[in-house]
């Protein structure tokens, strides 16, 4: 007996409620048939009577006559109409404190194939916007050790509080199950202090999945390839591509804008590479040049033998095994 109930109170508390309801209905519904059969004529019957009384709903339908037929009703509302009352407030009470437990970042994520972003910033809201605007419904998994709260309200981010080298953040945020990650530079540190930071992340997050794919922010140009050593298959090094923008607004033509123009770029085009279609091997670039601007497409760069060039002239030749260096449509 003691091992029976042992195993009752291991069973989560809304599964025990919702089994002592459901057992103590049906019991009373059994009851009710058995001594009053001509009122409640099937089993079933008196088990629907036993809820509509419990939960105090009291339709009517069916209804006990006899004096022991009464009695049991009095007993079911005396015992059963609390322990309703009881689940229903339990449920309600968990349902608020789950919400709460998400919006703080302790709820695991048990997803997969799923995006993981490390740090909230600027940078990972518009992220995060952008992939919204363009109706892409792939999940997130946000990371970050500074937010008490996420309340963003989005419906594909899941937030995860916590130091993203710790093993227990990781395996909340399900990493061995993540399709990529995204680890954004803390601005909150010194450049050197941000770049050591996202490298142990780096290394964290390879040690639970190795073929992790890891776009990896750093701020120093000297760090890039200790973040490439520890990982990371793309590295952006933010200040570097900042100051190219800086000198280009500096010397630009008016009316033209640098920063504009590619921000609208970027927004809604992506760089693409594909092979040489056979049929253009030995032929001018201007032929391939033709037939991509009709897939909507421009040929912006060659890569022959690992080496990239932007110069393109009609005649130059393209060659098996060369590659075309695109701009294509977002997400083609």
């Amino acid at each position: 007996m003691q091992h029976w109930i042992r195993l009752y109170f291991q069973v989560p508390l809304f599964l025990r409620l919702l089994g002592t309801v459901l057992i103590m209905m049906s019991l009373f519904g059994m009851i009710i048939h058995s001594i009053e059969p001509q009122s409640f004529p099937t089993v079933f019957d008196g088990i629907w009577w036993a809820f509509v009384t419990g939960a105090t709903v009291g339709y009517g339908d069916y209804v006990p006559l006899s004096l022991w037929g009464k009695v049991t009703a009095i007993i079911l509302i005396l015992t059963g109409g609390g322990l309703v009352t009881f689940y229903m407030a339990m449920l309600s009470a968990s349902t608020v404190k789950h919400e709460e437990a998400l919006t703080e970042g302790k709820v695991d994520f048990r997803g997969n194939n799923h995006f993981i972003f490390i740090g909230w910033n600027e940078r990972t809201r518009q992220l995060i916007d952008m992939m919204g605007q363009q109706q892409l419904q792939d999940r997130m998994v946000l990371i970050d050790r500074t937010m008490n709260s996420f309340y963003q309200r989005l419906s594909t981010v899941h937030f995860i509080k916590g130091d993203a080298t710790e093993e227990e953040t990781l395996m909340k945020a399900n990493v061995c199950e993540a399709r990529m990650a995204v680890i954004t530079a803390d601005p909150s540190k010194s450049e050197a202090q941000s770049d050591q930071s996202v490298i142990h992340q780096i290394v964290a997050l390879k040690g639970h999945q190795p073929d992790l794919f890891i776009i990896a922010e750093v701020l120093t140009d000297r760090q890039r390839i200790n973040a490439e050593r520890a990982g990371a298959n793309t590295v952006i090094r933010s200040n570097d591509f900042m100051s190219s923008l800086f000198f280009h607004e500096l010397y630009r033509n008016d009316p033209v804008q640098p920063f504009e123009l590619l921000l609208e770029l970027l927004t809604a085009r992506q760089f693409h590479e594909e092979k040489v279609p056979v049929r253009f091997i030995n032929e001018p670039i201007i032929k391939a040049l033709e037939y991509f601007l009709k897939q909507n497409c421009q040929v912006i760069g060659i890569r022959k033998d690992e080496r990239i060039s932007f110069d393109l002239h009609a005649d130059v030749k393209l060659e098996e095994g060369d590659d075309l260096l695109l701009f294509s449509p977002l997400r083609q």
